[in-house]
């Protein structure tokens, strides 16, 4: 078997078990309402397995100084979010996710443009983070409806997360640690919710699960933190994990904190 066809072979492979993974963690989240829902499709189902796969195909150092370029384009996502949880309370799906997308872009052009430590990308976060938090915190408490779950809703997830990881796979050879960062957190799993729930359950509702995922952003940006800081002196594998277990335990932290102020 030639080099070719098993480097294409194994992009395949990668690419429908991390859509596999996606879909699962999505169905999931929907049934569990808006707030674990947006705290299930916080953690890294997206971004998690593309650096594993990054992992398999470069050393530690590429994977700390791809971390440092997630971890300041995570506040892109942030504002991603925030801008389509107002749009979205009075205006179209197009419309919402267009405008969002364009504001997503440009911060993203604009900070890919600066040459980011972990330090300056931390304090990035927790300003931007704690602004975001605050603008989106009253549009989080609408209910969720039921909804039915179409045949294309699959394939739509599954497509769109297994397009990622073959761009970031194929790409990162050429585009070094920062432009993997940049595609690694592509904000391609609230990018499908939103095409998928605000045609079902309507703007504000979609809204809701989205700007319930803000507080599990900053979960992922202290576990992006952990990975660039773990993985020259622990080694990809060791770090990915350690990573992983942040994310969980901060989302973990933050449903029983909710569940808890929603009793008392």
């Amino acid at each position: 078997m030639s080099a070719e066809l098993v480097f294409w072979l194994a992009l395949t492979i990668k690419m429908a078990v991390t859509a596999l993974f996606v879909s699962v963690a999505t169905i999931i989240a929907e049934r569990l309402g808006a707030v674990a829902g947006a705290l299930v499709a916080t953690l890294p189902v997206s971004a998690g397995p593309v650096y594993v796969f990054l992992a398999l195909d470069h050393d530690a150092a590429f994977i700390s100084a791809s971390a440092v370029a997630s971890l300041a384009l995570n506040t892109a996502t942030a504002i991603f979010i925030t801008v389509y949880v107002l749009t979205a309370q009075r205006r179209s799906l197009w419309i919402s996710i267009s405008l969002a997308t364009a504001v997503w872009l440009a911060v993203t052009l604009g900070l890919v443009a600066v040459r980011w430590t972990a330090p300056s990308a931390l304090a990035l976060n927790l300003v931007v983070f704690a602004l975001c938090g605050w603008i989106v915190e009253p549009y989080g408490r609408v209910a969720m409806p039921p909804t039915t779950r179409p045949w294309y809703d699959f394939v739509m997830r599954a497509g769109m997360v297994a397009l990622l990881v073959g761009a970031v796979v194929t790409l990162s050879f050429r585009i070094g640690p920062t432009g993997s960062g940049v595609l690694a957190v592509f904000p391609v799993i609230y990018l499908s919710m939103m095409l998928i729930l605000h045609r079902r359950v309507g703007g504000p509702a979609t809204a809701a699960v989205l700007a319930n995922a803000v507080s599990g952003l900053a979960g992922f940006a202290a576990a992006l933190l952990t990975l660039h800081l773990a993985a020259v002196p622990l080694g990809s594998a060791l770090a990915l994990i350690a990573a992983l277990s942040v994310s969980v335990a901060w989302n973990a932290g933050l449903y029983m904190a909710r569940h808890r102020k929603s009793w008392t």
